[in-house]
């Protein structure tokens, strides 16, 4: 009996399988990768400083635009409307997407051995899903906006109430917080024993997977099936709405109408902007891509966002305006200064 035990358990198939293994996953649990290393935008020590100023700047303004925005929108009684709540949550979501991965990136400007932990790998993984895929969504609720608002004008106040409104930015984070715990689902188990090297200035989910020590074929399926099928509906859908809402601009010649079409031009481009590298990366995850692809959805959306569909409006800049008069009335800041002092000598 202890003999044909012994001859299941080392027979020739079972000895090719262990022999078959990494060299890595026999020997002790100190062989498994503890980090990675993120290789950056760029290897050239000579072009950090210089990277370090541009995006540290370019993560000011996305910091400075949206917050500013978020501000205009609820201090002004006047844009408290469907379209400025959802404007305003969008600002909210480009300043996530933007933190989830440019501030990393800017301190590892400034040291040689650009590394991150595991645990922050999935936690890094876990908002960049999440954020993004909420942010999809949400431009979908927005054109949806502008369908009803262009299409449907008499109804439009009836059918974009308070109420469908914070549901439509709830839908937003549920579907990006399913959308991300299934991305997570598929790769939180994965095995890394080798190579630790990602060709990118944060953990993207596609080359993280790519360095696994098992077969990740299925995985890279099931990724597809995930980030592909959310970024494809997406697009699909807004390019229908926006499709159906310059039909019906088009077939009016007032003045508003143009006024409407140039914006809508303009939001189609930050749309196609922000999908094209996210279906471009999502569907194809089996290739390589250009790093710069990737500052395209993280960093320049979050940029163009607040300019696009925020600047250009006269009653944003009237808001603005308003709400710079206020701070900037002579004596408020003596006000300000003498408030301080009361409370300090309290």
């Amino acid at each position: 009996m202890l003999t044909s035990l012994t001859d299941l358990c080392f027979s020739p198939i079972h000895v090719a399988e262990i022999k078959s293994l990494p060299k890595s996953m026999n020997e002790t649990n100190h062989s498994w990768v503890t980090e990675f290393v993120l290789l950056g935008l760029s290897s050239s020590r000579e072009l950090q400083p210089f990277l370090f100023l541009i995006f540290s700047l370019l993560y000011l303004a996305i910091l400075l635009g949206n917050f500013l925005i978020i501000l205009t929108v609820t201090s002004d009684s006047r844009l408290h409307t469907p379209m400025y709540f959802l404007l305003a949550n969008l600002s909210f979501i480009d300043v996530c997407v933007a933190s989830s991965a440019t501030p990393k990136m800017i301190a590892d400007f400034l040291v040689e051995h650009k590394t991150i932990s595991f645990d922050a790998r999935l936690a890094q993984i876990f908002f960049v899903h999440l954020f993004t895929g909420s942010e999809m969504v949400l431009l979908v609720s927005m054109a949806y906006d502008r369908y009803v608002a262009i299409c449907k004008p008499p109804h439009y106040m009836t059918i974009m109430s308070c109420c469908v409104c914070v549901v439509l930015v709830l839908i937003s984070w549920f579907v990006g917080f399913i959308h991300t715990t299934s991305q997570l689902a598929f790769t939180v188990n994965l095995l890394f024993c080798g190579p630790n090297k990602v060709d990118s200035f944060f953990c993207d989910l596609p080359l993280v997977t790519k360095l696994a020590c098992i077969d990740t074929y299925v995985v890279s399926l099931l990724i597809v099936a995930g980030s592909g099928f959310l970024s494809l509906s997406s697009f699909l859908l807004l390019v229908v709405s926006y499709t159906v809402i310059l039909v019906t601009v088009r077939n009016r010649s007032s003045a508003s109408m143009v006024k409407t079409r140039s914006t809508l031009t303009a939001h189609i481009t930050v749309v196609t902007l922000f999908f094209g590298p996210c279906i471009f990366i999502y569907v194809w995850p089996f290739s390589s891509y250009p790093v710069v692809l990737a500052v395209f959805y993280t960093i320049f959306t979050s940029i163009l966002n607040p300019v696009i569909y925020m600047l250009r409006n006269k009653e944003v800049k009237a808001a603005m305006s308003k709400l710079k008069s206020r701070y900037q009335k002579p004596g408020q800041v003596s006000v300000v200064i003498r408030n301080v002092l009361f409370l300090e000598t309290k």
